[in-house]
């Protein structure tokens, strides 16, 4: 194992992609020389040179539109957008064409597109820089949705999709780029997980915690504060939210009885309402209560100044942990 920051992780699974497939390209504003905003792509250009490392105009749209072309013949292309919110000038792109041209072709041409997009909050930022548009893409037949919590999914599930067929949009948490975590970069692919399949991450009977990206940390602080209060709470990090794995979801449901969905995206019509109500389809007759969601609030991304008003924090999971067990909460008072 290897200790590495989830960046470092990022820029390790394209290296190690690059190297094990020459059809492998990327591209976007400021990656080669620069390395990234980020420095995902720092010396990558030195290793495998300016054909296969491609910095690009200003140009979202023409981005992404260059990528359908390379993957027309064959190439395995990867997008950087370089934050969250400037990823809208090439959703027409990736909407319409990306998404649609393996059906539209009935299968003949395949799609084999990664967009990797620095997403959510906490760094911040200014406007356009924080956002979280994963539903978006959620609602988008066609695309795979990928939003990784730690090192070691950044290394694996960037390889995995990169070598799908399907196109990916991977979203990648970018307050976390610097946490570190134990990472296998010897470990064979075939003995990796699916990038489909969640994972728990907490063991726990009393509720569990459905999360992903980097909520899946302020989850598992929340879980460690409830130990101390004597509750045993579950912690599933999803990993890819389309498709979402709803057998590891229902497992641990019909286990605890209890459920609360967290993410940094607006409320309304957000991944976490999909859950709950695949939930509550899948595992109705097993639920001591109902499921409730912890988000972000239905407004524009704030300031930075406000932004921790925005996001979902420790306090606010334990207090809707609290409503689910029916315990004294923000609703009902200290003293009921």
């Amino acid at each position: 194992m290897t200790q590495l920051t989830l960046g470092k992780a990022l820029n390790a699974g394209l290296r190690k992609a690059m190297q094990d497939d020459d059809r492998v390209v990327i591209m976007g504003e400021d990656i080669g020389k620069l390395g990234g905003v980020f420095r995902i792509t720092d010396g990558l250009l030195d290793e495998f040179g300016a054909k296969r490392v491609i910095d690009t105009p200003l140009a979202e749209s023409g981005i992404v539109g260059t990528a359908v072309g390379l993957a027309y013949r064959g190439y395995r292309p990867v997008v950087e957008i370089q934050f969250d919110g400037f990823v809208y000038p090439a959703f027409d792109q990736i909407v319409s064409q990306v998404a649609k041209l393996h059906y539209r072709t009935q299968g003949r041409v395949k799609m084999p597109i990664t967009i990797r997009i620095p997403w959510a909050g906490g760094i911040g930022a200014a406007e356009h820089h924080s956002e979280s548009p994963e539903a978006y893409f959620v609602h988008t037949a066609g695309l795979r949705v990928i939003a990784v919590s730690n090192p070691q999914d950044a290394y694996r599930c960037l390889q995995q999709a990169i070598a799908s067929d399907d196109p990916v949009i991977f979203f990648e948490p970018k307050r976390l780029y610097h946490h570190k975590g134990e990472v296998d970069l010897d470990s064979s692919p075939a003995d990796a997980a699916p990038m489909g399949v969640a994972r728990v991450v907490r063991e726990g009977t009393d509720a569990t915690i459905i999360t992903y990206g980097a909520m899946v940390s302020t989850a598992l602080d929340a879980a460690a504060a409830a130990e101390d209060d004597g509750l045993s709470l579950e912690v599933i990090d999803l990993r890819s939210i389309s498709p979402i794995d709803y057998d590891a979801v229902a497992a641990s449901v019909r286990r605890t009885g209890r459920v609360v969905v967290a993410h940094e995206a607006s409320r309304e019509a957000g991944v976490a309402a999909e859950v709950i109500a695949s939930i509550t389809e899948r595992c109705f007759e097993y639920l001591e209560s109902a499921p409730l969601r912890v988000t972000g609030h239905d407004v524009p991304y704030p300031p930075a100044k406000l932004e921790k008003y925005h996001l979902p924090d420790l306090d606010r999971i334990l207090d809707a942990v609290d409503r689910v067990l029916d315990r004294p909460n923000s609703l009902t008072g200290a003293e009921s």
